[in-house]
């Protein structure tokens, strides 16, 4: 099955009837996929619901950051792995498309505030010495006296000193989206449709239903809709009683200030600063799974951008050129949620990133079209379609004593 000749595009133009692969979401996780599904020559239709690059994945901030190197598992393996590997799918992203994407290994700065952290930091470091090492790489986790810089770091937060590490980066995540978009605009295999909701899939007929009245025909199909993928995924698992994911709300802003953009990335309890090449450094981001308005931003964000502006003093008087508010999603089992439908083969999950899908994407890109031709995924267990579905269903039995 092949994509039909008839040209697919923006609102308005009719979809082909028919290709060997669907993918539906185009985000970042569906545009890595149909990049490296050009890159293996197969007839690939992605479909939008808005327009791709939009949703979660046109946010702000585009941090790169590890989990801590303690307590080592199969998870962080491949998080680490696939950080490591991104620098090179980068940088042949970059050649191929002229296109820069704001990519950075900066590393990381995380401030102490409590003496009781300096014995936990000093112990990953050990750790990390270890654990931190792929693509024949090395990556250190220093604990620092004070900050190197005391207008990127306020003395007042690190008064157990604070960690160094050298693995984290960051990325412009619309500048990403954009280059993965531009080297689909000069594909030869995929062809890409925007503004074109789907409504339901039929799993046994391999047919999408969209919005317009349209559909198409497909031989497997990528679900990487984000959040949106869920509904999609809980209409063919009748025996799940828990939801397969829900969307949780983020809030972000974008000021504008004379940094250097060499800084690295700041976490702290939740809140992340992350520089850009622009002159502008990203502020967030809240976790909210209540919410009454999921694209408005309001005083959660205003309490975020205050916290910010007090353990960065270059901050204190940097002009907010941008908030922003969007969904992200959240799988039952807290982790990506990738691999074949275990009822429907044809069905390929790809989605529930949360809040590492722009370090992990390409990998978990590799992943799903492993699936789609019929071979092993490189995957922890945790994170397949199947172990999620699995956790949906045992929702179902009752408690025990």
């Amino acid at each position: 099955m092949a994509i039909a000749d008839n040209p697919a595009g923006g609102a308005g133009q009719s979809l082909p009837a028919s290709a060997d692969l669907l993918i539906l979401g185009g985000g970042v996780m569906g545009l890595w996929a149909a990049v490296k599904a050009d890159r293996l020559g197969i007839p690939t239709l992605l479909v939008d619901a808005g327009r791709t690059g939009s949703g979660a994945s046109g946010g702000l901030l585009g941090a790169l950051m590890p989990h801590t190197p303690d307590r080592w598992n199969d998870k962080k393996q491949f998080q680490l792995e696939a950080l490591v590997s991104l620098e090179q799918e980068i940088a042949r992203l970059e050649a191929e498309t002229g296109l820069a994407t704001g990519y950075r290994r900066s590393g990381r700065l995380i401030p102490l505030p409590k003496p009781h952290l300096r014995d936990i930091a000093l112990r990953n470091g050990e750790d990390a010495a270890r654990r931190w090492v792929a693509g024949g790489r090395s990556f250190a986790w220093n604990v620092l006296e004070t900050a190197p810089d005391a207008r990127w770091v306020s003395g007042g937060f690190s008064e157990a000193g604070l960690v160094h590490e050298t693995l984290s980066g960051r990325v412009s995540p619309r500048l990403l989206t954009a280059a993965l978009a531009e080297h689909l605009r000069r594909s030869q295999w995929v062809r890409v449709a925007e503004n074109h909701p789907v409504e339901r899939i039929d799993p046994v007929a391999n047919r999408a239903y969209f919005a317009n009245g349209e559909s198409a025909a497909f031989g497997r199909c990528i679900l990487s809709a984000g959040h949106g993928s869920f509904r999609l995924l809980q209409a063919l698992a009748p025996r799940a009683c828990l939801p397969l994911g829900r969307p949780v709300k983020g809030q972000a802003a974008l000021l504008k200030a004379d940094i250097d953009p060499a800084q690295p990335v700041i976490f702290l309890n939740g809140l992340y600063v992350v520089p850009h090449d622009d002159g502008t450094v990203a502020i967030g981001s809240t976790s909210e799974e209540e919410f009454s308005d999921a694209f408005a931003t309001d005083g959660k964000l205003d309490d975020v951008l205050d916290r910010a502006r007090r353990l960065v003093p270059a901050l204190e008087d940097a002009p907010v050129v941008e908030r922003w508010a969007g969904l992200r999603p959240k799988a039952v089992g807290r982790e990506p949620m990738v691999g074949p439908h275990p009822d429907h083969p044809s069905i390929v999950a790809l989605t529930g990133g949360f809040k590492v899908s722009f370090g992990l994407a390409h990998r978990l890109a590799d992943a799903a079209l492993a699936a789609v031709q019929g071979r092993p995924m490189d995957l922890p267990p945790s994170f397949t379609a199947a172990e999620h579905l699995r956790i949906a269903e045992a929702g179902c039995e009752p408690a025990g004593d």
